[in-house]
């Protein structure tokens, strides 16, 4: 059975996939931002994101062993040791007051010439950022609202005034 085992094979090997993640974290932490093919920003999510949870669950600790654990393991994953202090010891606090979405992922409009592949940016996001607003439903119920108004306007004007006493 292969209940549980979806992943994007990125058609490679499992040992390239994983250097290949491990490398475009270490960017991704370093940078701030990449240019990659949309397939490989859509599987970067996802392991950057654990990696970023680890740094955070370490950074509220009680025992430094734990932290030490955590940071051991975010260095399994992301092999560059470097990129990793960098994550645990600055940028943590960038996400500190995120729940979860710390990615975002851009579609670039030109394909990729030599083999038509689309390409993304994939970046962090910032602790202010509130992303994109959504809408709820259609925009004709604000016209319906606004005749309703209107007609109430000049209905307050043609009431008399109250004497004043």
């Amino acid at each position: 059975m292969r209940h549980n085992k979806h992943h994007a094979s990125l058609g490679v090997t499992r040992e390239h996939r994983k250097a290949m993640l491990s490398n475009m974290g270490a960017s991704l932490i370093k940078h701030g931002r990449i240019e990659t093919t949309l397939t490989k920003a859509k599987a970067l999510r996802p392991f950057i994101e654990r990696v970023i949870t680890k740094a955070k669950k370490a950074a509220v600790a009680t025992e430094k062993k734990d932290a030490i654990h955590l940071r051991r393991m975010a260095l399994k994953d992301i092999r560059d040791e470097g990129a990793v202090t960098l994550l645990f010891n600055e940028k943590v606090a960038q996400f500190a007051q995120r729940t979860g979405g710390y990615t975002r992922i851009y579609k670039l409009g030109p394909q990729r010439i030599g083999d038509a592949a689309e390409m993304a940016l994939i970046e962090f996001i910032s602790a202010e950022d509130e992303g994109y607003k959504k809408s709820k439903g259609k925009k004709k119920s604000a016209k319906k609202a606004k005749p309703a108004a209107e007609a109430a306007a000049p209905a307050a004007e043609a009431a008399p005034e109250a004497p004043k006493a």
